[in-house]
């Protein structure tokens, strides 16, 4: 799965973790929050952090098939935080939240979407939410990925930016 720009990394997230088998939603919508009859992980970016990768951020030159041209390379790293909040309703209670943070470490042990390089995962503590009438059980996952762009064949503006994983 290619992911365009940052607008595209909690959506991403999100659909690799529904095709492993976890109700996943991004991040809670305007219009509040839903009952969902089971345990859900509300996926959040909460930190992006960005750094340089080389002089003006050229990374290299890569050879692009469609176009048969080389195409110069330039982005940065990002190291991302998200927040994997998990919801569970009073009849599942902190125990929903714990299967559920169970089947979550499972789905991410398998590597993670292509275009994402995860690191630790840590849970914090269930309590209830009175806000929401929920458990509520933080979840914090450490990844990082490239943010970058093919330069256009005359070296003028640059194309979409895509995320993609570790740069190879």
């Amino acid at each position: 799965m290619s992911v365009t720009g940052l607008d595209r990394v909690r959506e991403g997230l999100t659909a690799y973790l529904i095709e492993r088998g976890i109700h996943a939603v991004t991040a809670w919508p305007a219009e509040g929050r839903k009952r969902h009859g089971r345990p859900v992980v509300a996926v959040s970016l909460e930190e992006v952090r960005s750094g340089s990768s080389g002089f003006q951020n050229y990374l290299g030159e890569r050879y692009n098939p469609e176009t048969c041209r080389w195409e110069e390379l330039y982005g940065k790293k990002l190291n991302l935080t998200f927040g994997l909040h998990i919801y569970a309703g009073r009849e599942d209670g902190a125990a929903g939240c714990a299967a559920c943070f169970d089947a979550l470490a499972g789905a991410l042990s398998a590597g993670g979407p292509e275009w994402l390089r995860l690191g630790s995962l840590s849970c914090g503590q269930t309590s209830f939410d009175q806000d929401t009438g929920m458990f509520l059980c933080p979840v914090k996952l450490n990844a990082s990925a490239w943010l970058y762009a093919a330069a256009q064949e005359d070296g003028g503006a640059l194309l979409d930016f895509e995320v993609r994983g570790v740069w190879k």
